[in-house]
């Protein structure tokens, strides 16, 4: 049979108009596609947009928070190498510390190493929180250890690259001491930053910190102090004796410390028991002295409530 002419051509023509829509159908959809792909480009782009601005804001505001004026405050423990537990107790204490308007560093200092255990646990220390200072020396109280811990620092701490001076300040510290970091960089903010001497005068009644010399609790000198002690022959013919009392008869002798704070009774003696050089607990404290048991250290802690910023979590229950 040969096939009817008329259904071939009916045929023929709607596999044409079939060709025809399916180019009409392809057409629409490529043009829904790059009107999608623009729309998309226009939102990633208004995103970059915000998120650089955002950034460009979070970086401001980080520069705003770390200011050029900031006061930059070592703070040097002097300890033995031996005290592992006292020096990881003291970073709990300092760690959770973060002053506004001063970076400050609290570092571990003492002599050589003598034993081989040390060589090893010190040195861990390091690795995990560079936190100590090593000097040449062989372990002394009252015989040139904190002549060498500030006559060092000059050589240890300045830098090509760094700023200058690279600490405004310097404290020695006990490791009986509480520092207060906040208090601390809130009385040094309207001193001077040259020939400063600052501390707890002592005798312990005295309030003129032009006549003895700052406890050996926490006294802080000014970077061209520590500078002078290094170069000055003062200190280098004088070094055993009370290191707080020698370290003040060498400003003395030297002329130096013209600019005096005397901290006192924002620094203080542990009230119990009581005598002419303690003070009670109380708010405006920079730093408590002769913590020598667990109990005074953990009464000062909870006078201070220095686990309020404690954050709730549901791993915890601290009542």
């Amino acid at each position: 049979m040969k096939p009817n002419g008329s259904n071939g051509r009916g045929f023929i023509i709607s596999c044409f108009f079939f060709i025809v829509f399916l180019c009409i159908l392809a057409f629409v959809n490529e043009i829904r596609f790059d009107s999608l792909m623009k729309f998309g480009k226009c939102a990633l782009t208004h995103t970059s947009h915000n998120s650089s601005a955002e950034n460009f804001l979070l970086a401001n505001l980080t520069t705003a928070n770390s200011s050029s004026d900031d006061i930059r405050i070592l703070i040097g423990i002097l300890t033995l190498p031996d005290q592992y537990q006292k020096r990881h107790f003291l970073r709990l204490i300092y760690g959770t510390q973060s002053p506004v308007g001063g970076r400050v560093d609290v570092k571990f200092v003492f002599c050589n190493l003598t034993k081989e255990d040390q060589t090893v646990l010190v040195a861990l220390e390091i690795m995990r929180y560079d936190d100590i200072i090593i000097m040449n020396c062989q372990e002394n109280m009252n015989k040139g250890k904190t002549y060498t811990y500030f006559s060092s620092l000059p050589e240890m701490l300045n830098t090509k690259d760094g700023p200058y001076p690279p600490y405004h300040y310097v404290m020695k510290g006990d490791d009986d001491a509480y520092f207060r970091l906040q208090s601390l960089v809130d009385s040094l903010r309207p001193l001077p930053r040259e020939d400063l001497y600052y501390g707890y005068v002592i005798p312990c009644p005295s309030m003129d910190p032009f006549v003895h010399y700052m406890s050996g609790m926490g006294y802080l000198v000014s970077w061209d102090i520590v500078e002078w002690v290094r170069d000055s022959d003062i200190p280098k013919n004088h070094l055993e004796g009370p290191e707080d009392k020698i370290f003040g008869e060498w400003l003395r002798d030297g002329h130096r410390g013209k600019n005096r704070y005397n901290a006192k009774w924002s620094m203080y003696n542990y009230p119990e028991p009581p005598t002419r050089c303690t003070h009670e607990l109380w708010p405006d404290t920079i730093a408590v002295h002769l913590l020598k048991t667990q109990e005074k250290w953990i009464r000062t802690l909870k006078y201070f409530n220095v686990t309020q910023n404690l954050k709730p979590s549901k791993l915890y229950h601290i009542p």
